[in-house]
């Protein structure tokens, strides 16, 4: 697949499925010859069919007088639902009884006459072809997967659940045929049209008008874009699809500068703006547009109270022929370059409501995904602006509507998942999940965004304060040069990141499908994030449909190659120059001295091999035997951590409200100390090692360099966010005498001595008033988040980077997210810890000794169960993803006896004598956990 921007999808990826076989259709050419099972198969699903047409639908015979035929006055299956008289197709099926010869057939969406909308029925199946496109507007070969019905009677209506023609039944698209009907002008739909032509169905009781209506437009792109214009525009003039001249995207959506998305075309940035919306100001009254959202949304309300969707048949197939004429226009005739309202064919149909309905699943609205997943990264740029003007509840429904279609497929297929099929290699689930990409994006664009001006500053304060400016600072080194991560293609064009977006329309946590993660194999799919085939899907980049926790799993991998090629330099470096291989990151430390020894060890190798930092982590303790397989490094963590955030130290100030710790701006510590704890959180989050470290939020953001501002300012001093609140809200005109505040602001020092900082040059003699209080409140949480802490966060941010610089951190998690990593979860479910352990040595979960200690561990408080995670894991934090994440082996240590359980904290294992009695275990347990300090070899 070519990766240019002209007809490749938004990431360059495509599964081998998408590139053979997106859709089915018949020519010329490629006929394949079924095999004789496939086509009995075949075969017997289509006389199925036929039998369920004739008993939902009937023959179209007003004499009929087949009793299995719901045309005929003694039709006997008068009052059975359709499940039940799917049954009877079946039956009908196998004892061959009779089937009308003038069965009711698949619709024609070819637009018809008016002269030939009544008279005598003629039921015989034809193959037909579309109109050639008109020279004034641009229009793709309309085609039809069903068979055509040229009776003056018109056609006859598939009934509510009417299923989809196979691809491999009679009724394919036939290309060879030539078109009598070329020269037709397309139909479209109006509001007033499509409720006219429901009441006329009503009242004649029959539906085949409007059969005939949906199947004629919604197969036909030109129908679509010239159905439910405003008011204003022309709607019998085909040419005006394409000669509308129309307002940008970005200046109907009050985003300001319009997107520069073409040189060639200056109407690519046009939008649709619904009449139930509100323009932005900078809209001139002038402009014109080529949707009426409001109307459409009324008609497609009206379309789903029809009783039993008479129309559904027809509106499926109509939908499976526009898919891949859509594609086919897009891809080869330049039908974006051509009229950038084409677009809007995508925004019409997934405004149909019944798209999430069983139906529409199968087939129909999978077949749609894949035809928007595919449009170049430009034009999904330009749905997102559309969709971001929406509102939330409607963008809610879309997502909704999404996750229902992936979670179905991943559902119908769990018992065939195999090497070789997983959930990227079923094309509509990752067409799914690229329509879902360019919600996210919408999401954010009409959520609530940093302001332009602050990440205009932020970028140049990055820019500014270069890694290798951070390195400078402290150890005087650069580091070689490393690779940024990869940005998002859609992101890039749209000029948007997540960490600038507050609040989005929709919920991150909506775009999360758990049934996918459940079923994805992270190792296979990060394999084929690195190879980056294109023939292989991934879901890395599309990581907001994933949890944390896969995440986790998949920067776990990263992680790990990174390691393995630093260990693999290593020996290459100990066969070139000699001397002793050196694989690991090895950190020597005294338990008495763990932080002296732990900053020289650091110190040390940031200056002489700062690439070291990035090999696995190895801890010793000096005078102690533990191997570290993981374990003894989480205790290594919790011990330094704890004397790093020891109040007495003075680095760090806790507050008592928030519980947080914040960096002291009095602090008397070095740089090197600040370096030292990034560096530590970074080999954290690199070795997978969870801290009890209590951050607010905007540590984290900042570290993503984003700046602090007032928003932030309550996780870090919750009264002083109260009082400066109480400003802003106060509107009454003795604002000044009630607070009686300059721009000068008071603090106390370490020792108790009162401290004064001038927010802007003579702020002693400014007042705050009710004119300048914004810019008070924004200059007095600068100072607190920013300016007072600068030396100290930089020095800790250079530490942190050494570490994770070329990891994909920034990529797949949000500030939130990382919190997590760093901190584990904060939910201690011990049932499901129980549910996920398993056992060993001869122990099982209905041995006694098993019953008894889970009824001592659920009775224990809150604080002995975290001294029994740090007992046998090493840490009392909670994996990311919760204790069903943590793998916790209990293993028989023999008979009964008064020894105490011990444990093996690198593998997470519990070794429990087989104690006589629960008395007996419930004092055993709590002597170890109360006791224990230090590694041993056993």
């Amino acid at each position: 697949m070519s990766s240019s921007n002209s007809g490749g999808s938004l990431d360059g990826q495509q599964s081998a499925s998408e590139l053979t076989g997106n859709f089915e259709i018949t020519g010329t050419e490629g006929k394949k010859s079924p095999s004789p099972d496939m086509s009995k198969r075949v075969a017997a699903k289509e006389r199925i069919q036929q039998y369920y047409s004739q008993l939902t639908e009937g023959c179209g015979n007003d004499s009929c007088t087949n009793e299995n035929c719901a045309s005929s006055s003694s039709f006997r299956f008068k009052d059975i639902d359709r499940n039940k008289l799917a049954v009877e197709a079946i039956s009908l099926s196998k004892d061959k009884a009779e089937l009308c010869e003038r069965r009711p057939s698949k619709v024609s969406r070819l637009p018809t006459p008016e002269g030939k909308q009544e008279g005598g029925p003629s039921c015989s199946p034809a193959n037909v072809s579309a109109p050639s496109p008109s020279s004034t507007s641009l229009s793709s070969s309309t085609t039809s997967v069903a068979t055509s019905v040229t009776a003056p009677g018109g056609p006859v209506g598939q009934g509510a659940k009417a299923k989809v023609p196979s691809p491999t039944s009679s009724c394919k698209l036939d290309l060879t045929a030539n078109s009598s009907a070329k020269d037709r002008e397309p139909e479209f739909l109006t509001e007033e049209l499509l409720n006219r032509v429901i009441e006329e169905c009503q009242a004649k009781k029959s539906w085949s008008r409007l059969i005939h209506l949906i199947g004629s437009v919604f197969n036909n792109p030109e129908s679509i874009l010239l159905s439910f214009r405003v008011k204003n525009e022309s709607t019998h003039n085909p040419t005006s699809a394409c000669d509308t001249d129309i307002n940008s995207t970005s200046k109907a959506l009050g985003t300001g500068t319009p997107m520069d998305c073409s040189e060639s075309d200056s109407k690519l940035n046009s939008s649709l703006v619904s009449s139930d919306r509100k323009l932005s100001s900078t809209v001139d009254a002038g402009d014109v547009y080529p949707l009426d959202l409001a109307s459409l949304r009324r008609a497609y309300s009206h379309l789903a109270e029809v009783p039993d969707q008479p129309f559904q048949g027809a509106l499926i197939n109509a939908l499976l022929a526009l898919a891949p004429t859509v594609d086919r226009d897009i891809r080869y005739r330049g039908a974006l370059d051509r009229d950038p309202n084409y677009i809007l064919v995508f925004v019409v149909v997934l405004e149909i409501p019944m798209l999430h309905w069983p139906e529409y699943l199968e087939n129909a609205f999978p077949s749609i995904c894949r035809a928007v997943g595919q449009l170049p990264v430009l034009y999904q740029a330009r749905l997102a602006h559309i969709w971001a003007g929406f509102g939330a509840e409607k963008l809610r429904d879309m997502v909704h509507s999404l996750q229902q279609l992936i979670t179905v497929q991943v559902i119908n297929n769990e018992l065939n998942w195999s090497a070789t099929r997983r959930p990227g290699d079923i094309p509509a689930i990752t067409g799914a999940t690229r329509v879902l990409k360019i919600l996210y994006y919408a999401s954010m664009l009409g959520g609530k965004m940093d302001p332009l001006d602050l990440v205009e500053e932020e970028k140049r304060l990055s820019e500014a304060d270069s890694l290798q400016e951070h390195m400078q600072g402290a150890f005087g080194f650069e580091i070689k040069d490393s690779t940024p991560p990869k940005e998002d293609p859609l992101g890039q064009q749209l000029g948007v990141q997540v960490i600038h977006c507050r609040e989005p329309l929709v919920p991150w946590e909506d775009f999360i499908n758990e049934p996918l993660n459940d079923n994805l194999e992270l190792g296979d799919d990060y394999t084929n994030y690195r190879l980056e085939s294109e023939n292989k899907f991934s879901f890395v980049p599309y990581h907001f449909i994933l949890t944390t926790a896969s995440k986790h799993t998949s920067m776990y991998y990263d992680n790990r190659i990174r390691m393995l090629h630093e260990r693999r330099a290593a020996f290459v470096q100990t066969l070139v120059h000699g001397g002793p291989p050196n694989p690991f990151l090895r950190v020597r430390v005294r338990r008495d001295h763990i932080v002296d020894d732990a900053l020289v060890n650091l110190e040390m190798i940031a200056m002489e091999y700062p690439s070291d930092l990035r090999k696995q982590l190895f801890v010793e303790f000096e005078g102690e035997q533990g191997l570290d397989e993981g374990g003894v490094s989480k205790e290594f963590f919790q011990l330094i951590v704890e004397e790093l955030f020891n109040p007495d130290i003075g680095m760090f100030t806790y507050n008592e409200q928030s519980h947080h710790f914040w960096f002291n701006s009095m602090s008397f510590e070095n740089d090197a100390q600040f370096t030292l704890i990034g560096i530590l959180l970074g080999l954290a989050i690199y070795n997978s090692c969870i801290l009890d470290i209590h951050f607010p939020m905007v540590v984290y953001r900042k570290l993503m360099g984003k700046k602090g501002t007032f928003k932030d300012l309550y996780d870090v001093d919750p009264t002083l966010m109260k009082s400066l609140s109480e400003m802003l809200d106060y509107n009454d005109d003795d604002f000044q005498e009630v607070f009686e505040q300059t721009f000068r602001i008071g603090y106390k020092d370490v020792f108790g001595n009162n401290l004064t900082y001038d927010l802007k040059e003579g702020g002693e003699n400014i007042f705050v008033t009710q004119e300048n209080k914004l810019e008070f409140v924004d200059l007095y949480a600068d100072y607190l988040l920013n300016k007072s802490i600068e030396q100290q966060f930089r020095a800790f941010k250079r530490g942190f980077l050494m570490v994770t610089s070329e990891s994909p951190l920034r990529q797949l998690f949000r500030p939130d997210e990382i919190e997590v990593l760093v901190c584990g979860s904060k939910i201690f479910d011990f049932q499901a810890l129980e549910k996920a352990t398993t056992y060993d040595g001869g122990f099982t979960e209905d041995s006694t000794t098993i019953r008894h200690f889970w009824s001592v561990v659920h009775a224990l408080p809150e604080e002995e169960k975290r001294k029994l995670l740090q007992f046998t894991t090493g840490t009392d934090r909670v994996p990311v993803g919760g204790l069903s994440k943590l793998k916790m082996i209990v293993a028989r240590n023999g008979p009964d006896s008064d020894r105490l359980p011990t444990s093996h904290t690198c593998f997470n294992v519990l070794l429990l004598p087989e104690y006589s009695s629960e008395d007996k275990l419930r004092d055993r347990l709590l002597k170890a956990i109360n006791y224990s300090k230090g590694f041993g070899m056993l």
